[in-house]
Formats: structure tokens, C-alpha cells, sequence
């Protein structure tokens, strides 16, 4: 986890400006919050269709050819963005944290979110996530508070999905997406509203990315197999061809990997010629050919990323650009599952 973390600021800097990234300090410090979570304000969505905000960003090469949809809902559960060393509020988030705030929207629900915007309406909510260390406990105390941290958010996602079933779902098809630390309490949201339950005729697709999912958690929901299935999961962590980290080495399972090019369990290695395009440090810029896919024993690798200046970029975990590189792929890949979902009606394959 540690390897990507310094990224993180050139991501930000590159979605704005440091005048402009200083003025929305600001404007974020402002804001004042409950430590418990409410869900019928709008304040507790980081991206909510009733409000402005970076999720609804589209990069300047799509703008000509954007036709939002409404046919389907995104509900995204987003990454660690509580980096800060020194662990200021705890093991467990702020929403008082303005700066952790800030990096959930600048540059995650930029860089990540926004990528599901055609495909419908985008909920993201903010929630107490565990502090990034939560991940790499050092000993058995650390790991009791790290265990409640992980709790804490899985409590306050799994608060906030309720709250929009209830109140804006209205009967519509969900598209499920997250990553990282996102991931980690998306697994359990599956297995408790999804996995054998009736809500699964209405799962579209859950893109369950940066974390290992066992597939043997679930009884009914599958990997998916080909580009158009649907109320399957697609799940990929990104490395350095080569590259096997120790983690991954220790991992009792092997995770469900899909190809974010072929889309396809029968087509595992992609060229980086057939990637039509990743966003990378300029958001409105689409950049071809930057990196390949190749299923890997639970990973998914590529070759060295081809962009300006990729020399510089020495870390073999690509976990931060897990959705960066393949965005284009994504984008076009959730359309054809909605549409795939709108055409078959509730009959699913997998």
C-alpha cells in the first residue's frame, strides 16, 4: 500500500492548481459536520445527483459525445483518503477533516467516480473511513483499533446505501463501484444486500477494484466472464509485470481478476495498443496506449505505462491508477452492461 501513497499529491496537483487547490481549502474548512453521520443531508455525500461536485467532471475529449443516462444508479464507496502520518483524528476519519475531505473529491471522485457518469447517477457517500495504517497494524492492540475502525466505516457505508435504497433508488438498476479501502467494505455490502438475496435482480454490475475478492465468499454472485454480463462482479488490482508482492503470496485464495481490456475470462493478455485510453495527471487529456492487461494468478499485470515522463515513475504497484489507466475501457465497458441489463431485463448470465 505504502508505494502509491506519494502519488496521491501529484494526482492533486494535477486536477488543480496549488492557488486554486489552497482556495478550496479553504472553502472546505468551512463546513462544519456532526461526528455521526446523516444521510438525508446532503452534506454527507461526497457525490450526490442534487448537488455540484467532481464525480459530474468529464474530461474535455468526451464532452462532445456525452449523453448522460438516468436509467441506472452508480453507488461508489471511495479509497483511503486518511493519509495524514500523524493520525490527527484517530484510527477513524473526520468529517470534520477538511483535508481528508478535499482529497476525496480532488482528486478520487475526479479521477475515479467521474468515470461512471454516463452510465447514471452518481451516490458517493462520505463516511469515518479507517486511517490508511488500519491496513498494516504493528502489533495486537494496533490491531483491535484498526478492526473497530474498519467497523465504524463498514457501519456508516452500509447506513448510507440503506438511506438510498429507501429514499432515491425507486425501484432503479444499481451499479455498485469502489476501490480500495472503498472495496474492503463493498465486499461485505454485496454479501449482506446482494449475494442470494432478491435485490441481486436489480445488480447490474459491481466493480469491486484494489482489493482481493475470494470468490468463495458468495453463494449466488459470480466473476464476470464476458463483456456484457451482468449482476456479476469485475475485480482487478494493478502491478508491474513481474512484480509478485508478499501479500499477494500470503492470500489463502486466488481473487477474482478481470481484464479491464478484453472484459473477457477467455481473453487474459491485451496488448497496450488496444487501451484507447487512460487520464493520468491532466484530466481533460486522453492518453492512448499507456498501459496493457495481462490476468495474472488473482492480479493484473502490464508492462511498463507509456505516457510523458512515465521514467520518473519508478513504483511497481499501480494500485492508484487501477481505474486511471483503463478509463476509457471502463466507461465504454459499464454503458454495454447497462444496456446489456435494460435489453435482457432481469435474466442474467454470468
Amino acid at each position: 500500500m505504502k508505494a502509491f501513497l506519494p502519488l496521491i499529491a501529484l494526482f492533486i496537483l494535477s486536477s488543480c492548481s496549488n492557488s486554486n487547490y489552497t482556495k478550496l481549502e479553504l472553502v472546505y474548512a468551512q463546513e462544519k459536520y456532526q461526528e455521526v453521520p446523516d444521510y438525508s443531508n446532503l452534506q454527507y455525500w461526497a457525490a450526490h445527483p442534487e448537488k455540484n461536485d467532481p464525480s459530474d467532471s468529464v474530461p474535455a475529449p468526451l464532452k462532445a459525445s456525452y449523453t448522460p443516462s438516468a436509467n441506472a444508479d452508480v453507488f461508489f464507496v471511495h479509497p483511503t483518503t486518511y493519509l495524514d502520518s500523524t493520525k490527527p483524528f484517530g484510527w477513524s476519519a473526520s468529517f470534520n477533516d477538511y483535508k481528508t475531505n478535499l482529497k476525496t473529491d480532488y482528486p478520487t471522485l475526479l479521477n475515479q467516480a467521474s468515470v461512471f457518469n454516463e452510465a447514471g447517477r452518481i451516490f458517493a457517500p462520505r463516511y469515518r473511513q479507517a486511517h490508511i495504517k488500519s491496513y498494516t497494524p504493528n502489533n495486537k492492540v494496533d490491531t483491535g483499533y484498526a478492526m473497530a475502525a474498519f467497523e465504524l466505516a463498514y457501519q456508516d457505508v452500509k447506513k448510507s446505501f440503506e438511506y438510498y435504497m429507501e429514499h432515491y433508488n425507486n425501484g432503479k438498476p444499481i451499479i455498485i463501484a469502489s476501490h480500495s479501502q472503498g472495496s474492503t467494505h463493498t465486499i461485505r455490502l454485496l454479501k449482506e444486500f446482494f449475494d442470494g438475496k432478491p435485490l441481486s435482480k436489480k445488480l447490474v454490475v459491481a466493480y469491486v477494484v484494489g482489493i482481493p475478492v475470494n470468490p468463495a465468499i458468495y453463494t449466488s454472485l459470480k466473476a464476470c466472464e464476458t463483456p456484457n454480463a451482468t449482476g456479476c462482479i469485475c475485480s482487478w488490482r494493478t502491478f508491474h509485470e513481474g512484480y509478485e508482492t508478499q501479500f499477494v503470496k500470503k492470500e489463502k485464495f486466488t481473487a477474482i481478476v478481470t481484464n479491464p481490456l478484453s472484459w473477457s475470462a477467455a481473453i487474459t493478455n491485451v496488448d497496450r495498443f488496444e487501451n484507447k485510453g487512460a487520464v493520468l495527471y491532466d484530466f481533460n487529456k486522453i492518453t492512448p496506449y499507456v498501459a496493457g492487461a495481462i490476468n495474472h494468478k488473482g492480479v493484473l499485470w502490464t508492462a511498463k505505462p507509456h505516457f510523458f515522463g512515465s521514467f520518473l515513475y519508478k513504483t511497481e504497484d499501480y494500485h492508484i491508477a487501477d481505474y486511471n489507466f483503463y478509463y476509457l475501457s471502463v466507461r465504454k465497458n459499464v454503458a454495454e452492461r447497462v444496456n446489456s441489463y435494460l435489453t435482457a431485463g432481469n435474466e442474467f448470465t454470468h
